[in-house]
């Protein structure tokens, strides 16, 4: 493997070391979504339905702590998200994402809502790295599940594709808006990264990170933020039924310590309403 090669896989991971170490501000982890998005969209017209779950079976019993950023605790919650995605152009998609939660001991709850767009930079492999965008609000309910109850999300979206490895990089800037105690600060930050191996079509291995450092403008102190590494497993079943499922590990005090996700999607599960095969996927 040369130099390149090396550089481009390990890139994500010493990216996210930096990040790790620098001085800013805690913020919290979507616990609802564990995934890292990828360069290539949906396809004109086609729909895909994603179901996201993640448990905590080792975390916090005191809420604003792990990825519990309202009063309800994060051990033992389980996060259970409905996405929507429809293809609008080749190039651009839109979703909208129904967010619940089950609390120890108690029923499920709507815990808010999210939507976004989402598109890509160029024709694929026109550049050096494939570039996309994402720009997203979420709706969440207060004070339970976060104390800010509108926030603006903007993500590049950067993908690099070395031999079967895919290497994936979503660096994250949230901001409160209208409403809420923070909507007079400033951006924080946060990433998703990943580095995939295609190995068969059923299934192949991988490794991804999410990580919330906080507020640009401030500087806490590292076991405040919020950092975790899942080894994870992907593929894609019969009947175009994807799935990606593995264990999280926080790697400060100030994550949840064990976190478990599971993600199925249907592609195309309307049909190619206008004619189109699914193209928002890596599988072969």
């Amino acid at each position: 493997m040369t130099n390149h090669c090396r550089l481009a896989i390990w890139s994500p991971f010493l990216a996210a070391a930096i990040i790790l170490f620098s001085n800013r501000a805690a913020a919290q982890v979507n616990p609802w979504e564990f995934e890292v998005y990828p360069y290539k969209t949906q396809g004109r017209g086609t729909v895909e339905l994603e179901i996201s779950n993640a448990v905590v079976p080792n975390g916090h019993r005191q809420g604003d702590n792990g990825t519990a950023a309202g009063t309800l605790p994060s051990q033992a919650m389980w996060y259970n998200q409905y996405e929507l995605t429809y293809g609008i152009t080749d190039r651009i998609e839109a979703a909208a994402y129904l967010n619940l939660a089950l609390p120890r001991g108690g029923g499920y709850q709507y815990a808010g809502s999210q939507y976004r767009l989402r598109g890509r930079l160029f024709d694929e492999d026109v550049l050096p790295v494939n570039l996309g965008w994402y720009v997203e609000l979420e709706w969440r309910r207060t004070p339970q599940f976060d104390t800010n109850q509108l926030e603006l999300e903007l993500r590049p979206i950067v993908e690099k594709d070395v031999g079967r490895f895919s290497i994936l990089a979503n660096p994250k800037f949230e901001k409160a808006i209208f409403v809420g105690p923070d909507k007079n600060m400033g951006f924080e930050f946060g990433y998703a990264g990943a580095v995939y191996y295609r190995w068969t079509r059923y299934f192949s291995p991988g490794v991804e990170i999410y990580g919330a450092t906080g507020s640009l403008d401030d500087t806490p102190p590292l076991h405040t933020q919020q950092h975790y590494i899942f080894p994870v497993i992907w593929g894609q079943l019969p009947h175009d039924v994807e799935y990606s499922i593995g264990p999280g590990f926080g790697l400060t005090r100030g994550s949840d310590r064990v976190i478990v996700k599971f993600n199925l999607g249907f592609e195309g599960f309307v049909g190619a309403l206008a004619g189109h095969s699914p193209e928002g996927s890596w599988f072969f």
